[in-house]
C-alpha cells in the first residue's frame, strides 16, 4: 500500500502558519526552559529522574506556576522588534540560573539563592576549589560567546515587521494573559497546599516547589515580618517575664571564653555504615567523654556557615528570616544588635575575632564591628599558612593566633571567637590522597569513597589541632572555657537516614574548661548555646542571654523570641526605650600593630624591616602600593625603587586578593 505524504495546510498569503505562531511556540519555550531548569534542580544527571517525576506528578500546579513565571519573563518580547534577542536573553538567564543551581547542588546541600548573589565575589574566589582551571576557562569562553551572540541579535537579528501600535497591543495582551494566568494558578496552588512561603528546609522546598518559584521567594521574602500583637505593651510583658524568672548569679568575670567554630566538622562515627582503619577524632571523643557535650541544632546543612555563627553570637534564630537569607549580608551591614561580644565587653572583656580565611568573606570585616568586636584577625594578618589539597587554610595556625589574642590583653579577661576553614568543601570524587592516614574500609552506597576519605582525613587533622589547642590552654595560668562545635554537616550526599542523630541539621558541641566545671550534657539549638555556656560561669549579662537562660520553659518562648528579634532589627526598639544602645566598634584589623623599623638596599632590591608582617602586606610610599614580596614576619622585599631612603617615609598596607586595602599604617 502506498503511503500518502501528509503536509500541513498552507496559510493564506501574508499570514504566518499557525504552527509557527509565537503564541504557540513561546509557551512551549517556557515549558522547555522549565523542564531543563528542573532537571538541574532535581539532579537528574547524577541521581536519575525519580525526584523530577515525583515533582511533576505530585505537584503539577507548582510545576505550572514555575512555567508561567518563565513565560511572564518571555512575554515582554512582543513589545520589541528584535524579539529573538529577548527570547535568547531570558532563556539564557533562566538556564544559567538553573545550571548554577545544579552545579552548587553537586558541591553542597543548600540550593542557589539570591543570597548567593550578595557573596558573588566570594564565590568567584572559591571557584578554583570546586572546578579545574580548564573548566573555568571553558566556562569563560562559553559566556563570552553567549555575550557576543546576544550583541549580534540586538543589532543584527531579524526584525519584527509589525507596527508600533500592533506591538503595543500584542505585548499588553501577551503579558496580561500570562500574568493573569500566573496569579490565578498561584492562588490555586496555595489553596491546595502545592505552594508555600514557609520553607522549613530550603533544599526540600526547592524540590517540592521548583527552582523559579523558590528563587523568587528568596528575593522577595526577606527580613522578619511584624509579629501579631507586636507593640510596647507586649514588649513590656516579655521584659517582666524575664525579670520574674531571672535568678541571682555570681558572675565569674575572670574566665576567658573562647569559641572555635569548626568548618563542616562532625564526628565521622555519626554516619551509619562508615568504617575506618582507625578513630579519626580521638581528641574529640576524649573531650566528649569528660566535658559537657550534646547535639547542636544548627540552621544550615552543607553550607551557610555565617548563619550558625550569627545564632551563636546573637542568641537569635536565623530561621526567622527569609528563606536562604544571610543576616550578615542584609540587616547587619548597617545595624548593631546585642551580641556576646557587647555583653562581655560591658563586663570588661577584650573581644577578639579570628578567621583563617579572607576578611571580606560574608562581610565579616564590616559585620564584626557591628557585633561589638575590638579586633579581627583574618588570613591577611597571619603568617604564611599551610593549605589543604583543595586550597583551604589548615587550622593549625589558629592555636598560635588564639594564644596571641590572650597575650595581647594581659590585664583583661578575653572573649575569642574563632572560625576555622580547613574542613570546607568541595570534596574530591576521585583519588587525591595517595597515602591517607585514615583509610575508609566501608561507607554508605550513596557516598563517594574518595570524597569521604578526603573529608575524614581533614577532620583528623582538625582533631589534632584541638589536641594542640587544649594542651596549650591547659598550660596557661588562666581560667578558660572553650566552646567547640561544628557549624554544619559536610556536603557528602548524606541523607537523614545515614545519620545516627536522624537529622542533617544536628552537629555536636563540647564545652571544655580547665577549672572543674560540672559536666551537664544537653541537646541545644545553636542560638541557645552561648546563654548555656555563660550560665556555667554565672554570667547573665544582656537581655537575650537572660531570656534564653530563664524563659525556655515558658509557653510563649518561641513567639517571644521572634518579637525580640523583630524589635531589635526592624521594629521600634521598645525593649531599649526606643533607641539602639549598641554603638559600632572602631574595630582594629589584626591584633598586633604592624611597624616598620628599617629600610636598606641590597643589589637590585630594597628590604623593609619591621614586625607583624604577613604575605598580604604591601609597602607603600605616599599612598602608592609598591611591588612587594613577603619574606617573613619581620622582612618584606621591594622589587622597585621606593624613591625614599628613610624607613619613616614607608608605610604598610594590608591588601586582600581583590586589591582592597583592609588597613594602612598611614591611617592607623
Amino acid at each position: 500500500m502506498k503511503l500518502k505524504r501528509i503536509s500541513l495546510p498552507k496559510a493564506p498569503e501574508g499570514k504566518v502558519p499557525w504552527w509557527r505562531s509565537e503564541y504557540l511556540w513561546v509557551p512551549l519555550l517556557a515549558v522547555l526552559d522549565t523542564l531543563i531548569i528542573e532537571m538541574f534542580n532535581h539532579k537528574v544527571f547524577t541521581t536519575g529522574f525519580s525526584s523530577l517525576f515525583h515533582f511533576i506528578t505530585g505537584n503539577p500546579l507548582a510545576l505550572l506556576v514555575n512555567m508561567l513565571l518563565v513565560l511572564v519573563t518571555l512575554a515582554p518580547a512582543f513589545f520589541f522588534r528584535r524579539r529573538a534577542f529577548w527570547y535568547t536573553l531570558m532563556t539564557a538567564i533562566w538556564l544559567i540560573g538553573g545550571g548554577v543551581n545544579g552545579f552548587i547542588l553537586m558541591s553542597r546541600m543548600t540550593p542557589f539563592t539570591t543570597a548567593d548573589l550578595t557573596v558573588f565575589n566570594t564565590g568567584l574566589d572559591t571557584l578554583p576549589n570546586y572546578m579545574s582551571v580548564g573548566y573555568i576557562i571553558l566556562l569563560a569562553i562559553l559566556l563570552l560567546l553567549l555575550a557576543g551572540y546576544l550583541v549580534f541579535l540586538l543589532f543584527r537579528g531579524r526584525k519584527c515587521g509589525e507596527s508600533l501600535r500592533r506591538r503595543l497591543i500584542t505585548g499588553v495582551v501577551a503579558t496580561g494573559i500570562s500574568a493573569g494566568a500566573l496569579c490565578g494558578f498561584w492562588a490555586l496552588a496555595f489553596h491546595v497546599d502545592q505552594l508555600s512561603t514557609s520553607f522549613a528546609n530550603l533544599a526540600f522546598a526547592y524540590e517540592d516547589y521548583g527552582f523559579p518559584y523558590c528563587f523568587l521567594e528568596t528575593w522577595l521574602n526577606k527580613g522578619i515580618r511584624e509579629p501579631n500583637g507586636y507593640d510596647q505593651e507586649d514588649m513590656d510583658r516579655i521584659r517582666e517575664e524575664v525579670a520574674k524568672d531571672a535568678k541571682e548569679t555570681t558572675p565569674q568575670t575572670d574566665v576567658n571564653v573562647i569559641y572555635v567554630q569548626l568548618e563542616s566538622f562532625m564526628d565521622p562515627d555519626e554516619i551509619k555504615g562508615l568504617e575506618m582503619s582507625e578513630d579519626p577524632v580521638p581528641t574529640w571523643h576524649e573531650l566528649e567523654k569528660n566535658f559537657t557535650s550534646g547535639y547542636l541544632r544548627v540552621p544550615v546543612v552543607g553550607a551557610g556557615t555565617a548563619n550558625t555563627e550569627f545564632e551563636m553570637l546573637t542568641g537569635m534564630s536565623s530561621k526567622l528570616f527569609g528563606p536562604g537569607e544571610y543576616p550578615y549580608k542584609t540587616c547587619l551591614q548597617d545595624k548593631t544588635i546585642e551580641s556576646v561580644a557587647y555583653d562581655l565587653g560591658n563586663l570588661g572583656y577584650a573581644t577578639h575575632a579570628i578567621h583563617n580565611h579572607r576578611a571580606t568573606f560574608y562581610s565579616r570585616n564590616v559585620v564584626y564591628a557591628n557585633l561589638g568586636f575590638d579586633d579581627f584577625t583574618s588570613l591577611e594578618y597571619m603568617p604564611r599558612v599551610a593549605k589543604t589539597p583543595k586550597g583551604w587554610s589548615k587550622d593549625y595556625v589558629l592555636t598560635g593566633q588564639i594564644d596571641k589574642a590572650l597575650d595581647a590583653t594581659p590585664n583583661q579577661p578575653d572573649l575569642v571567637f574563632t572560625v576555622s576553614v580547613q574542613g570546607h568543601g568541595s570534596y574530591p570524587t576521585e583519588e587525591m590522597l595517595t597515602d591517607p592516614e585514615v583509610k575508609i574500609t566501608s561507607c554508605p552506597d550513596n557516598v563517594n569513597q574518595y570524597a569521604i576519605e578526603y573529608y575524614v582525613n581533614q577532620v583528623h587533622e582538625m582533631d589534632e589541632f584541638l589536641r594542640e589547642l587544649t594542651s596549650s590552654l591547659s598550660e596557661r595560668d588562666e581560667k578558660t572555657v572553650l566552646v567547640l562545635y561544628g557549624d554544619h554537616l559536610p556536603s557528602l550526599n548524606l541523607t537523614k537516614k545515614d545519620m545516627k542523630s536522624g537529622s542533617l541539621y544536628k552537629t555536636k558541641y563540647i564545652v571544655w574548661d580547665n577549672f572543674g566545671l560540672k559536666q551537664e550534657d544537653d541537646n541545644l539549638y545553636a542560638y541557645q548555646l552561648t546563654a548555656s555556656v555563660l550560665s556555667k560561669i554565672g554570667i547573665s549579662e544582656g537581655f537575650m542571654t537572660k531570656f534564653h537562660q530563664f524563659c525556655q520553659d515558658e509557653p510563649t518562648y518561641h513567639t517571644d523570641l521572634k518579637e525580640l528579634q523583630y524589635d531589635a532589627l526592624y521594629g521600634k526598639n521598645y525593649l531599649y526605650s526606643g533607641s539602639d544602645p549598641f554603638k559600632a566598634k572602631d574595630m582594629k584589623m589584626g591584633m598586633s600593630e604592624i611597624k616598620v623599623t628599617g629600610l636598606y638596599q641590597r643589589g637590585d632590591a630594597w628590604y623593609v624591616q619591621g614586625v607583624n608582617f604577613s604575605p598580604f602586606c604591601k609597602v607603600t610610599v605616599d599612598g602608592k602600593i609598591l611591588d612587594t614580596t613577603y619574606v617573613n614576619t619581620t622582612m618584606l622585599r621591594v622589587n622597585e625603587d621606593p624613591g625614599v631612603s628613610d624607613y619613616r617615609d614607608v608605610a604598610i598596607s594590608v591588601v586582600d586578593m581583590h586589591k582592597e586595602v583592609l588597613s594602612d599604617t598611614e591611617l592607623d
